[in-house]
């Protein structure tokens, strides 16, 4: 008789159904999983044979084949342990046969029988309740599972003796309570920042709308302890964001203790990252710092630092809202949409732009020339605001702090993000965001007025601002007006949109 144990297995973070089918034979003694396995999976064998042994079991002296079905979907990771543990288990009288038909089943086991945490309990027990089953998952990831709903039965056991403990009788596993993780009192603060107007109010610009910054600066200007901040102004995760942000985070294996928090991701980074751990990708398809940033703020710093192509293949995500890893027999893609903040050096020194300094190696010009080109010119169009951190003086630094700190800010930029989330809901849109908007609503919602419109003519002509500039300096409007409670578009607020569009000379040549 083959018995079956369900379980999944992950496309990005969706949980496709997989039938565990355990079948023993007399014969030869043979362990063998068929069904696409990869190595983790092949390995399973010795991991279910020592955790048998260990929890006071043998495996019979006879033929044991374990099918994945369906035998033409890749099989990764090690969450099939214990399903095919189980199976077995209930193949040879262990455990009732039809106490696992409720069940969707996932978990690694240690050698001496201990059920130890594996990655995509969330999006598995989402997939159990649409299937109308129960979750049997590690301790440490019960309260992972419990968020999927209080209709969902969860079995979150130690090891294996205590889930057959609990199958017999003698011994009942309570349900686990879905994790919170309580945010930390010790966030930075707006109030941190001294000497630097023009910066907060870009940071406060772009969080109000989701648009993409870029700083220019020397070093020590302030460009990280801005960006830094930039979570303590942004409102908490609303219900459906935190489900899909807490998806990713448990495909990847981020969710720390089961538990989710509706604090906004903020991912940091290293300029040596690689495309796969940039947009996703590898051996075994991961979700890349692009979908861990997904609802929240991916930052760059030392952005020209980053490999050219590295940078580019954000251009995609920026543009679609999703990364896609496409492979020969795979094609998967995961959520990717972030607010893009990123910082730079005017050149490799830092220096090229303070008075009197003049660099060694070229003119000060030709070194800024030969940096900023690793940027590519696509990837800077796409930036919505770009502005200049200048130094900080001694004396702006012995200055009190501003009066206004992050709780201010945040207040002004929830208030800017519920008029966006109400006009493109009434208009029957997706996006929440104006930096999200379809150029084809642009129309109807970022409309200027007559000198709006003949400022931003002649802008447009005087910066050479191509149709992707032309649109996200209207959106830019969009959110100053938002932030000014204004119901159009007016010339002051496309003045200030154009002054955060490329670089100074520019702007002075509109002007």
């Amino acid at each position: 008789m083959v018995q079956r144990v369900a379980t999944v297995a992950f496309e990005g973070i969706e949980a496709k159904a997989v039938d565990v089918q355990v079948h023993v034979l007399s014969g030869q003694v043979v362990f063998s999983i068929v069904g696409l396995p990869d190595k983790a999976v092949s390995e399973a064998r010795e991991r279910v044979r020592s955790a048998l042994v260990a929890s006071g079991l043998a495996l019979p002296g006879k033929r044991i084949t374990v099918n994945l079905a369906p035998a033409d979907l890749p099989k990764e990771g090690s969450h099939f342990d214990l399903p095919i543990a189980l199976g077995l288990m209930a193949a040879i009288g262990a455990i009732p046969p039809d106490a696992l038909a409720g069940f969707v089943v996932l978990g690694e086991l240690a050698l001496d029988g201990r059920i130890t945490p594996v990655a995509g309990v969330l999006p598995a027990a989402m997939a159990a309740n649409a299937m109308g089953k129960g979750v049997i998952c590690p301790a440490a990831c019960g309260p992972e599972a419990a968020w999927a709903g209080e209709d969902v039965e969860v079995l979150a056991p130690d090891s294996l003796l205590q889930l057959v403990n609990h199958f017999r009788g003698t011994q009942v596993l309570s349900r686990p309570v879905p994790g919170i993780r309580r945010a930390g009192g010790t966030d930075s603060d707006l109030k941190d920042i001294r000497g630097q107007e023009s910066a907060r109010r870009a940071l406060e610009i772009a969080a109000a709308g989701g648009h993409a910054l870029l700083m220019n600066g020397p070093p020590g200007a302030g460009k990280s302890m801005l960006a830094s901040r930039m979570p303590s102004i942004l409102p908490p995760l609303a219900p459906a964001e935190l489900l899909e942000v807490s998806m990713i985070h448990s495909v990847a294996g981020e969710l720390e203790g089961g538990q989710l928090t509706t604090r906004r991701p903020f991912r940091n980074p290293h300029h040596s990252a690689s495309m796969a751990a940039l947009v996703g990708g590898g051996l075994r398809v991961r979700p890349g710092e692009v979908s861990l940033a997904h609802h929240g703020v991916l930052f760059l710093d030392e952005l020209p630092e980053f490999q050219p192509q590295v940078l580019d293949g954000l251009r995609q995500p920026l543009e679609s809202g999703e990364a896609v890893i496409a492979r020969a027999n795979q094609r998967v893609s995961f959520p990717a949409r972030f607010q893009l903040v990123a910082a730079m050096n005017p050149c490799r020194c830092g220096h090229a732009t303070e008075p009197g300094f003049a660099c060694r190696r070229m003119p000060n010009e030709r070194c800024m020339a030969d940096y900023q080109a690793r940027l590519s010119g696509p990837l800077i169009d796409r930036m919505d605001l770009v502005i200049e951190v200048p130094s900080v003086s001694a004396a702006d630094l012995m200055l009190p702090a501003p009066r206004e700190g992050s709780a201010e800010v945040a207040e002004r930029v929830a208030r800017a993000r519920a008029m966006q989330r109400d006009r493109y809901a009434a208009l029957g849109l997706d996006a929440r965001l104006n930096a999200r908007a379809p150029p084809s609503a642009l129309d109807l919602v970022a409309e200027p007025d007559a000198a709006g419109r003949a400022l931003l003519g002649q802008a447009a002509e005087a910066m050479r601002l191509s149709a992707r500039g032309y649109h996200r300096v209207l959106k830019v409007a969009r959110t100053i007006a938002d932030l000014d409670g204004a119901a159009q578009v007016g010339r002051i607020h496309l003045a200030e949109a154009l002054s955060y569009r490329g670089t100074p000379d520019r702007v002075n040549r509109a002007a």
